[in-house]
């Protein structure tokens, strides 16, 4: 949240403007907001809606943030297409990777592998140490001059403490173990096949999410509340996602596989929602 903030403030500011997502992260928005640009909000996951209103702008600097992995969704960006239109307006690509480094790519190296994009084509990544790394803090990666630019300017990271040595050693960790260890990102994406192969057959109403977070969109926030209680009844502890979080009418269960669950429990879950999910 913190980087998210740093960023978008020494970046850009008073008569600058910044593109957001729609469904972007509460962060980014917040970020966008508090840095007292122009904020525009294009639809979710629509190059040509972005187009629109960067071709609308008379700002000198253009800001664009996008989630990688969209959070209560989990679809991907199609950061490709965004980075194409962001370099024809000569605007500033970021992406919040939070959800996509340490699953997404060959290497586990996030939604830049997935798409095998660079600094060319995105200028400025942010990733979350707390997400699939499992430690805590985050990090922006960039050109020198962008870093020191930040160094000097984002005062989240200026006027907060270091994270402790220990914390960092354990995010080095991590690092390592996703390098070493690919069978984990194997396993899991076995387990993302099996579950959305297995929902389609009992007909649940799962969102199209490719990756770990796997959204079962019920509608309203008391069947989201019901099903939740009842699967934590059966031994699941499952988030049930509604309003201001979600748009009205879109409450779900925030299902979140990792490379920790095995069949065995991927299946049981699924017999549970198949008894606690009315259709």
């Amino acid at each position: 949240y913190m980087a998210n903030l740093g960023i978008a403030g020494a970046l850009s500011g008073p008569g600058d403007a910044v593109f957001e997502d729609r469904l972007n992260h509460a962060s980014l928005l917040d970020a966008g907001l508090l840095a007292r640009a122009r904020l525009a909000r294009y639809n979710h996951a629509d190059p040509d809606s972005l187009q629109s209103r960067l071709a609308g702008s008379k700002a000198e600097r253009k800001l664009v943030l996008t989630d990688g992995v969209f959070s209560m969704d989990g679809d991907i960006a199609p950061v490709v297409e965004l980075a194409q239109v962001a370099t024809e307006h000569r605007a500033w690509l970021m992406v919040d990777d939070a959800h996509g480094l340490g699953v997404l790519g060959e290497h586990g190296r996030g939604t830049l592998e997935h798409y095998s994009l660079g600094i060319n084509e995105v200028p400025i990544l942010m990733g979350t140490l707390g997400k699939a790394l499992g430690s805590f803090g985050a990090f922006v990666a960039g050109s020198e001059a962008l870093i020191e630019t930040l160094i000097q300017q984002a005062r989240s990271y200026i006027y907060t403490t270091a994270l402790p040595a220990a914390q960092a050693e354990v995010t080095r960790e991590s690092l390592r173990v996703i390098a070493d260890e690919p069978d984990r990102r194997e396993h899991l994406n076995a387990l993302i096949a099996r579950f959305r192969s297995a929902a389609a057959e009992l007909g649940l109403p799962l969102m199209a999410s490719p990756t770990a977070i796997q959204p079962l969109r019920l509608g309203e926030p008391q069947q989201a509340l019901a099903a939740s209680d009842a699967l934590l009844e059966r031994g699941f502890l499952i988030s049930a996602i509604r309003p201001p979080t979600v748009p009205e009418g879109s409450s779900r269960l925030r299902i979140t596989l990792t490379a920790g669950h095995s069949e065995e429990q991927v299946d049981r879950l699924l017999e549970a929602l198949d008894t606690v999910i009315s259709r």
